[in-house]
């Protein structure tokens, strides 16, 4: 079943920030986005996710009710806040079922009193772990440790295999050979 269609879009916030790009997603698929720093990949995804981005030309298709979970690379500050990463997981909908040990002990603990890293590879299993239909991931690897980011291929692979498509953006080549169906290549918009 087709998720996500992008015909000869090109997308951006002020002006075009990419040449167009075009692609179908369906259940089970994982596409990685590749370009150097600048080429529009979080922008790509901004657009995909509705979240501010704007559409300068081409078309988007979403399948109806679909359900989106968007992982950024930025995290917000949680200094002083009293929420715990069971509690976070809880609010996003994220099963704790098969929670890798290392979060585990993040889930007891507050939020405020991890690791930039424990904090970012719990909200990236709270995206994961969501209930949602696609998913987009904009550097999950970053910050995560060697453990976290060995284990990250199988754990995107699981997910797609629940039925999940996901669109990921990464510089990391061995990540996205290891667990993409996909790769598009980016172009940045020159003009």
């Amino acid at each position: 079943m087709k998720l996500l269609q992008a015909a000869q879009l090109i997308a951006g916030w002020r002006r075009p920030a990419h040449r167009p790009v075009s692609f179908t997603l369906g259940r089970g698929e994982i596409l990685a986005l590749a370009g150097p720093n600048g080429a529009g990949k979080s922008t790509l995804l901004a657009v995909l996710a509705g979240s501010g981005a704007r559409v300068f030309s081409g078309d988007i298709f979403r399948a109806p009710n679909l359900r989106i979970g968007f992982q950024t690379q930025y995290l917000p500050p949680v200094a002083g806040v009293p929420l715990s990463g069971a509690e976070l997981l809880a609010l996003t909908g994220a099963s704790p079922e098969g929670l890798p040990e290392p979060l585990a002990v993040c889930a007891r603990r507050r939020l405020d009193k991890l690791s930039g890293g424990q904090r970012q590879y719990l909200a990236l299993w709270a995206i994961l772990q969501a209930p949602a239909d696609l998913l987009l991931l904009d550097e999950p690897g970053n910050h995560l440790d060697k453990a976290g980011l060995a284990s990250l291929p199988s754990v995107l692979r699981a997910r797609a295999a629940q039925g999940a498509g996901i669109v990921l953006v990464s510089h990391d080549a061995e990540l996205a050979r290891a667990c993409c169906d996909c790769l598009l290549s980016m172009e940045a918009c020159n003009d």
